[in-house]
This record gives structure tokens, C-alpha cells and sequence, in this order.
């Protein structure tokens, strides 16, 4: 690997995470090169600092491009194809985001609405069935809740995120005042009585 020290232990580190996120260790490691560098590189630029063969680079950078995670741009003058990460981090979060959604979440959700529409044959099929109406309840509860945030501005969603702590604060302080207001209506019902 071609890399100054601190960006090879970056690249390395990408591509054993990649691993783990279930993407070649190729792909992370070329995904974290087009991160860090200061402008975009060939296909030819990548294989050689990267120390891989150049049909591992072309693979890696389809599959980014099905990922929407590389932009392919071309210099004056010169036929090669030039490869760069978006630069807003905000972006690449909702693209990674968006596409775990609809290759992973979409059709889980499918799954489990075909699955809810099944006439269940005993108690176990009957109980397997409102499990599986419970997991499609929450992940449409997360799905609708993740388009809301798509809409967000990057500036919104920092404050947001760095609220933190303070909305959990604020969310139970709100359960609190809402109880204390049954308990008071609880009590008025029954005086009436």
C-alpha cells in the first residue's frame, strides 16, 4: 500500500469494517481513499496506492456506483474516468441510509406484509403472526420516521442530534406531566361519583 502512515491505517481500518458491514474489504478500502483524498483519482491511481489488481478496483467502483457513493467525472483533455466520495458527510449518510433501506428493509417489509395477510392454520402460526405484526409495526414506525429526517437540512440535523440527552429529558418530563394530569382527572372522576 502506497499511504502516508495515517491514511493507510484509515484505508486499513475502512476495509475490515467493510467486512463486517458485509461489503468486500476492496471496496471499503477504495471507498476510504476517494473519502480522504484532496481530488479525484483513476482507476489506475487507486490500484497503485491501494497495492490491488485493477480488476478489484473496476469491480469495487461498480459496486460504490450501485451504492450512489462515488461520483465519476472526467478532466479537460484527458479520456480517463475520475473517481471522488461526495464531499457533505450528511449526504453520504442518507445515500448509505437510503440504499440499506430499499436493498435490506423494503423487502423485509414486504415479507412481512405477505406473511400478515396469511390466514395463520394453528395457535403457533397464529402467535408467529402477531410477532412478525409487531416487527412490521416498528420498522414502518422507523421507516416513516427516517423519511421525515431525510427531509431535514444538515443544519437541522445536527441540532437535532445534538440535543441529545436534553430531548430524553424533555420527552419524560412530558410523560410526568401527563400522568400527574390522569391521576388529577382519575381523582375528579370519582369525587363525581
Amino acid at each position: 500500500m502506497d499511504l502516508p502512515p495515517l491514511s493507510q491505517s484509515f484505508v486499513l481500518h475502512f476495509g475490515e469494517m467493510g467486512s463486517r458491514w458485509g461489503i468486500n474489504r476492496t471496496v471499503g478500502q477504495i471507498y476510504a481513499l476517494l473519502f480522504i483524498s484532496a481530488r479525484p483519482l483513476t482507476a489506475d491511481e487507486i490500484t497503485e496506492r491501494l497495492g490491488v489488481s485493477r480488476s478489484n478496483v473496476s469491480m469495487g467502483l461498480k459496486e460504490l456506483s450501485s451504492w450512489r457513493l462515488v461520483r465519476l467525472s472526467h478532466q479537460p483533455g484527458d479520456r480517463r474516468d475520475y473517481y471522488a466520495a461526495p464531499e457533505d458527510v450528511w449526504a453520504i449518510f442518507k445515500t448509505l441510509a437510503e440504499e440499506r433501506q430499499r436493498r435490506e428493509i423494503d423487502p423485509t417489509l414486504s415479507m412481512l406484509r405477505d406473511a400478515m395477510l396469511e390466514s395463520p392454520g394453528s395457535a403457533e402460526e397464529a402467535h408467529a403472526q402477531a410477532r412478525m405484526r409487531e416487527m412490521h409495526d416498528l420498522i414502518e414506525q422507523l421507516t416513516d420516521w427516517f423519511a421525515e429526517v431525510r427531509k431535514l437540512s444538515p443544519e437541522t440535523l445536527e441540532k437535532l442530534m445534538s440535543l441529545g440527552a436534553k430531548a430524553t429529558a424533555l420527552l419524560q418530563f412530558t410523560d410526568k406531566v401527563r400522568a400527574i394530569g390522569r391521576g388529577k382527572d382519575e381523582a375528579a372522576q370519582e369525587q363525581a361519583s
